[in-house]
């Protein structure tokens, strides 16, 4: 079992840097606990899982083939690659939340698929199916993660590529998302050169795959290269969080873009800092309901 120390030279907020890589409670691939947050993930090396824990200093552990891979990308993963130096604020939520939250950064994975297959699997639909579908594809399609940990390495290209369609369907995924996870397995080689570009060009590789749009590229930039511009427009949820937060009202796309200008090319962080703030819009409605595509 490798492992590794590192001191960061900057305030680490462990939570906030890895958290969004949970795909739900439920995630098989993530866990968080008092004996720290353990990853299990895809590598060029092969499968492996990643324990790190925040004492003094940041340590590690890892097992399986990838094990050294994960260990050596550890500060990338907490955020040590990030330079938010040139960032300005232009809101007073957005300064005192920075002020409030210093260990806010921006991770990177620094690989594509691991990232982008729950991206794919959370197109259109609410959460609670996204992650049901990952969790049951995962268990069944995926492998157990070396090591003590009772996780599950995501589905490799060569898996997905091998589900049926019966087995799509019992996992609740819906023709539209199957074509592009189908259609992104195929070329998934290719995509993850995406973290060499970075930025827009990254972005713009993984767009063109039939079935990934801006949201889906932003959701993969954020994590698998800590892009601070990549801000995704189309979510349900976010233009209103983010019209309330700056301006007190409900806002669409386009005036959430306007909104956001002035942080460019930093958008992305100006919106990490805007949804630790603790502020969402107001619930004036019923909860937009789940499908079950298993029932149709």
């Amino acid at each position: 079992m490798p492992s590794r120390t590192w001191t960061p030279t900057f305030p680490l907020d462990l939570g906030a840097l890895l958290m969004p890589l949970r795909r739900g409670a439920g995630d098989p691939t993530f866990r968080a606990g008092p004996d720290g947050v353990w990853l299990a993930a895809n590598t060029p090396a092969g499968p492996a899982t990643l324990r790190v824990r925040r004492t003094d200093v940041v340590e590690a552990d890892a097992w399986g083939d990838g094990a050294q891979w994960l260990l050596d990308g550890l500060p990338a993963l907490l955020g040590a690659a990030d330079d938010d130096s040139a960032f300005e604020c232009h809101h007073p939520l957005v300064e005192q939340t920075r002020r409030r939250r210093p260990g806010i950064r921006l991770g990177t994975t620094g690989r594509v698929w691991d990232v982008l297959l729950p991206a794919i699997l959370e197109q259109k639909v609410t959460g609670v199916e996204a992650f049901r579908s990952y969790r049951e594809l995962t268990r069944r399609f995926g492998t157990p993660a070396p090591g003590p940990a009772d996780l599950f390495v995501p589905p490799t290209p060569r898996a997905v590529l091998g589900i049926t369609d019966w087995e799509w369907h019992r996992a609740g995924v819906d023709g539209g998302r199957r074509r592009a996870l189908i259609a992104a397995a195929q070329v998934a080689h290719r995509l993850e050169r995406a973290c060499e570009l970075g930025g827009q060009e990254g972005r713009d590789l993984l767009r063109k795959v039939p079935g990934i749009g801006v949201w889906t590229a932003a959701e993969v930039a954020q994590r698998a290269w800590g892009d601070p511009d990549a801000v995704s427009f189309g979510d349900y949820h976010l233009a209103g969080i983010v019209g309330w937060a700056l301006v007190g009202e409900a806002v669409d796309d386009d005036r959430m873009a306007e909104l956001l200008a002035p942080y460019t090319p930093q958008r992305h962080r100006a919106v990490r800092y805007i949804l630790a703030s603790g502020v969402t819009k107001p619930r004036r409605g019923p909860r937009f309901s789940p499908r079950d595509y298993r029932a149709m």
